[in-house]
């Protein structure tokens, strides 16, 4: 089992720490998204991340260990047969945490965080060309680069008379 976290707890000790995580993971997985300070928020995300990565593996083994963690069965069974299937082909980043400001009472910064089940966008490959070294590129590119351009600047000259001439014979027939 992993060591508590150092530092002062959420709201108390350890046990209560645990308790106010899966409390929070229940209401999470129930509701598909809560409102809590940032703090509580970025304690829960690994835990609710870890409990979906469970759901996906969707054994025996893995949902006996999600209920340790979360008691209602109806929550579970919600995890493993509605969430699990929709971020199936997701590779982490099951939660969304949005900063909300302050509270009014006590100005404490509120977050909303949220179950991401929206389906996965592959992304565009864009090929970048590779940039060569700077030296290299202008012993070898350069007289190729040089004999290239004469060889363009060349067409273009015997093109450009050539395209000139038809006008010139149209004209001088009228």
């Amino acid at each position: 089992m992993a060591a508590p976290t150092k530092g002062p707890r959420l709201g108390g000790g350890p046990a209560h720490e645990r308790l106010l995580l899966r409390n929070m993971a229940t209401s999470l997985f129930k509701h598909g998204k809560i409102t809590t300070t940032e703090t509580k928020a970025k304690r829960l995300r690994p835990l609710a991340e870890r409990l979906v990565t469970f759901a996906k593996r969707g054994d025996l083994h893995a949902r006996r260990r999600v209920l340790s963690m979360i008691t209602d069965k109806s929550v579970v069974h919600t995890l493993f047969t509605d969430i699990a299937p929709q971020v199936a082909d997701r590779q982490g980043g099951y939660t969304r945490i949005t900063k909300l400001g302050f509270r009014k009472g006590d100005n404490a910064p509120l977050a909303l965080i949220e179950l991401v089940l929206e389906p996965v966008n592959a992304k565009a490959v864009t090929k970048k060309p590779k940039l060569a070294n700077a030296v290299k590129a202008t012993d070898v590119v350069a007289p190729a680069a040089a004999a290239v351009a004469a060889e363009e600047v060349v067409e273009e000259v015997v093109d450009a008379p050539a395209a000139d001439a038809p006008a010139a014979d149209a004209a001088a027939a009228e």
